[in-house]
């Protein structure tokens, strides 16, 4: 009769040499799971970047627009006119317009500090409309209103208190600002597609014309759009800004930064996958170097299988069966590692932590693959050995 191998049986002879040397199964185990981590954290990383700028975009929405000063037909920087933020409101089509102006003050936590050290702050004139135009919130205290632009009040982006060292507004810190006191009424969240808001302090038109000579030319103006007419209202905002010279108006979308950081994240997407998969390769030949070695090493155990009656496939399948054992396992822990440092990355980073099934799925699939393909040349170099001359090994 010919000599049957039940599947029962299959598992634990297949597991003889990974339980004889666990070292060195375990450092075969390691290489493929360093390939399966790095395709699954790339994919995990990606993935709750991706979710988070689109949850950002739904936030500030797609209709938010911008009207700044842009360059005349000399290269000098050109001037939006007093009228442009009016005529932008007016503009159909416009929900809600606020116009921002730069300031050449600097703002400091005393008047101590030398004027050079400026930390990269500035101070912008704003509407009180802005908060309403931009959907952006307080972290503390209280925005710009009509009373408060007449008097030395300033709102503090989100960087900007952070840098002066104010935490809270309710004892009614003061800034140096300009030369002058001003007392701090309220701090901003940070604003995501307005980051320049978040360097700067806020203060009135008015306040800003008695004390700094304000004239009230707008530098950048923010404009919230009907949404199914952003495009149609970003072709007319130019003409009504700056009617006498619409060349020299810049009208952008905010929101397309970031719809550019997700073309740019998946093709960086596709050049890690590659390094992941190279990584993954490396395994599988450690895989087959440690099989090779395997099936050398228990040639005398080939042969006496054979000589009591173990065919050829009974042996090729030990050796296959062990292979995709160690692609299995190195693949389950490559899984948990990679969802582990996705984890982590998307923690540290205030990311939502997103793993795709498809990653965990393939992930598994492709170490188990790898190490098939591994173990087939072993497998089969142990299946052709004869045993009267592997028995010489004993």
């Amino acid at each position: 009769m010919r000599s049957r191998l039940r599947l029962a049986d299959l598992l634990p002879v297949s597991t003889v040499g990974l339980r004889s040397r666990p070292g060195r199964a375990a450092l075969s185990v390691l290489g493929v799971a360093i390939g399966i981590a790095a395709l699954v954290a790339v994919l995990g990383v990606t993935r709750s970047s991706q979710a988070d700028v689109l949850a950002r975009i739904d936030r500030v929405g797609t209709n938010l627009l911008t009207v700044a000063n842009g360059k005349t037909v000399r290269g000098a920087e050109a001037e939006l006119p007093v009228t442009a933020g009016p005529a932008v409101t007016r503009t159909s089509g416009v929900l809600s317009a606020a116009a921002t102006a730069t300031l050449p003050v600097r703002i400091y936590r005393t008047d101590r500090i030398p004027s050079g050290r400026t930390g990269g702050l500035s101070v912008r004139v704003t509407d009180p409309g802005l908060l309403t135009t931009l959907d952006g919130r307080l972290l503390h205290g209280r925005f710009l209103d009509a009373a408060l632009a007449r008097y030395p009040a300033v709102v503090l982006g989100h960087y900007a208190a952070t840098a002066l060292g104010i935490r809270d507004v309710t004892d009614r810190p003061r800034v140096y600002l300009g030369g002058r006191w001003y007392t701090v009424v309220g701090v901003l969240a940070p604003v995501d597609l307005a980051p320049e808001l978040d360097t700067a302090g806020l203060i009135g038109a008015p306040v800003a014309t008695a004390d700094f000579g304000y004239r009230g030319n707008p530098t950048r103006i923010f404009v919230r759009a009907r949404t199914e007419r952003t495009e149609e209202v970003a072709g007319l905002l130019g003409r009504a800004a700056n009617p006498a010279h619409p060349e020299e108006v810049a009208v952008s979308r905010p929101s397309e930064a970031l719809t550019a950081r997700l073309a740019v994240t998946g093709g960086t997407t596709v050049l890690l996958l590659g390094l992941g998969a190279v990584a993954l390769l490396v395994g599988g030949i450690g895989i087959a170097n440690v099989l090779v070695i395997s099936v050398l090493e228990r040639r005398g155990e080939i042969g006496l299988r054979r000589a009591l009656g173990a065919t050829r496939g009974h042996v090729g399948a030990q050796f296959l069966v062990e292979s995709l054992l160690l692609g299995l396992a190195g693949g389950a822990a490559g899984v948990v590692l990679g969802a582990l440092v996705t984890y982590l990355t998307a923690t540290n980073r205030g990311w939502p932590a997103l793993v795709p099934a498809a990653a965990i799925g393939a992930g598994v699939a492709m170490a188990v693959l790898i190490g098939g393909c591994a173990g087939l040349y072993p497998a089969l170099r142990a299946a052709r050995l004869a045993p009267t001359e592997a028995l010489r090994t004993l």
